[in-house]
């Protein structure tokens, strides 16, 4: 299935039914009265996280989704019929704008979560509503409101706790390979990933974390060099960030700490925010080098932007079960903070409501 992380759609809500002018006509009974009825509800259209859905695909040919109009009101006082909602189901992660407002409708980070998208009208009053005591034969009922319509960018960020960042060739895809199931293409030329992969490390029974693949970066990206940009909005929700270097460049006269300081201000071009996210060096290609700690000290000696820093071989797994280990050691930290942040404000939030 082709991966298509964003699309633009038209949602229709329905229009309610007209509501009904009419009267009682019955053999022997004069006068009946207004039995009009009132006219249903349009459909309304929703969007629901669905964590079987993984790309936006089934919306890139699809633009245009449509509720049913509500029934009109009839004699009799018979109420029109409503129609049924309309549910989008989406991938979880996937961030709804209205383009023409930009205001972030929804956001669906979890499992099943729904948000409404377009409301459908509320029916029309029929004239059974307008009789009193000095109006006795009202012949006024109201049309169905209008459902709403929006045009809508639809946005994929993936779910992961991990994100890789790094040039092309720097060893990501072989690392996501030797730490999880995932099984991303690999190859001895640059853009061999074409587009993000998830895989989920398993460090024991009950301890895992998902890390999140993307095709690499270069420099002059944020001009659209390479791939550009365009994946590294599924980094946004990440924890932490791996920045993998390939200590053994593939081509004679790349200097390392030049391509890593490239990653960083294309980084930092796209976003501050992901920029300024926990950031760990990772020097990889270790199996290459025979003198591996000389290079190791020299790297880090002309390059310091980072939290914390690893060396290994992705192709072997030296060094690789050490960093899951790190990995899910500063996950759990970051997961024990936000509970007592959140017990913190639940208790002040009790305080202040005595």
């Amino acid at each position: 299935m082709k991966f298509i992380d964003e699309s633009k759609i038209e949602v229709f809500a329905g229009n309610g039914g007209n509501g009904a002018a009419s009267f009682r006509r019955e053999k022997y009974i004069e006068k009946g009265g207004p039995d009009g009825g009132d006219g249903g509800r349009g459909g309304s259209v929703f969007a629901q996280a669905d964590r079987n859905i993984n790309t936006l695909v089934d919306y890139r040919f699809a633009r245009s989704h449509r509720a049913k109009n509500g029934e009109s009101g009839r004699g009799s006082d018979c109420y029109g019929k409503g129609a049924d909602d309309v549910i989008l189901r989406m991938p979880v992660g996937t961030v709804i704008t209205d383009i023409n407002s930009g205001e972030v409708i929804a956001d669906l980070a979890r499992d099943g979560e729904k948000t409404l998208l377009a409301q459908g009208g509320k029916g029309g009053l029929g004239n059974l509503h307008f009789k009193s005591s000095t109006n006795r034969a009202p012949r006024q009922c109201t049309p169905g409101e209008e459902g709403e319509t929006r045009e809508l960018q639809l946005e994929l960020k993936v779910l992961a706790d991990v994100g890789l960042l790094g040039m092309p060739n720097a060893g990501k895809s072989t690392f996501i390979r030797s730490v999880s199931a995932a099984k991303p293409k690999v190859a001895d030329y640059p853009f061999t990933t074409l587009h993000p992969n998830l895989g989920v490390v398993r460090v024991s029974h009950e301890k895992s974390f998902v890390i999140a693949d993307i095709p690499g970066l270069i420099e002059g990206a944020a001009e659209g060099a390479g791939l550009g940009h365009q994946f590294l909005r599924h980094l946004a929700r990440t924890r932490v960030l791996l920045h993998l270097v390939d200590l053994a460049p593939m081509y004679e006269g790349t200097d390392p700490v030049a391509e890593a300081n490239a990653i960083l201000n294309e980084l930092k071009k796209y976003d501050q925010s992901l920029y300024e996210k926990p950031r760990w060096l990772v020097l990889n290609k270790l199996d290459l080098l025979e003198d591996r700690d000389a290079k190791v000290v020299a790297f880090l000696e002309k390059f310091s932007d980072y939290d914390r820093h690893f060396a290994i071989s992705a192709i072997n797994g030296e060094g690789c079960k050490e960093l899951t280990y790190a990995i899910m050691e500063h996950l759990l930290q970051i997961a024990a903070q936000e509970q007592e942040e959140a017990a913190e404000s639940a208790q002040e939030s009790d305080a202040s409501s005595i």
